[in-house]
């Protein structure tokens, strides 16, 4: 076999194969056999319907949109402390957010804080990390001078990892925080 009729085989088994893989439409079923029938409504009568209701919705509280909460931890319940540009020390009407946290743990005993810092998006990754760190720290070691025990509050930090690259002074300054994180468990 000659090299012109290898490849002329070659194309029909590639042909042959790639229309072997290929399948008809689905034919679309006739609108009268449909469950809505041929206008669409079907026969549902919208007056005749009664609502869904949730059985558990009595007990569903209306809660703020910017809370996140999952089986084990709650965040933004309390709200963040935040720092001046470049700064890990806590500012006296910050410093109030930090008491609530106290008083939310007085309350539930079972409970604890985690501490999670931030840093706008100016500096190196390693420095907005160590900038978090210190802003997380802060804030733990204010916590525990105000009386709450070492093994109920953790610090963490997530340097500028959620900062808003380029961002203006305003959203900047909401970078710059500790996030008071609940945890459950």
């Amino acid at each position: 076999m000659n090299t012109a009729s290898k490849k002329l085989c070659l194309l029909i088994a590639s042909a042959a194969f790639i229309f072997a893989g290929c399948s008809k439409k689905p034919k679309r079923p006739d609108p009268s056999s449909t469950v809505l029938g041929p206008t669409g409504g079907g026969a549902l009568n919208p007056d005749t319907l009664t609502p869904a209701v949730d059985p558990n919705a009595q007990a569903l509280e209306q809660r703020d949109p910017n809370i996140i909460e999952t089986a084990d931890m709650i965040k933004g319940l309390l709200g963040a402390v935040y720092f001046d540009f470049d700064k890990s020390s806590i500012k006296e009407p910050e410093r109030a957010k930090i008491q609530a946290a106290k008083d939310y743990l007085a309350k539930n005993p079972t409970y604890r804080i985690l501490f999670e810092g931030h840093a706008d998006w100016r500096g190196t990754d390693e420095y907005n990390l160590s900038l978090g760190d210190r802003r997380a720290t802060a804030a733990k070691k204010y916590l525990i001078s105000l009386g709450v025990p070492a093994d109920k509050v953790e610090a963490n930090s997530k340097g500028s990892l959620e900062a808003a690259k380029n961002a203006d002074d305003a959203t900047m300054t909401k970078d710059r925080r500790a996030e008071i994180i609940v945890l459950k468990k």
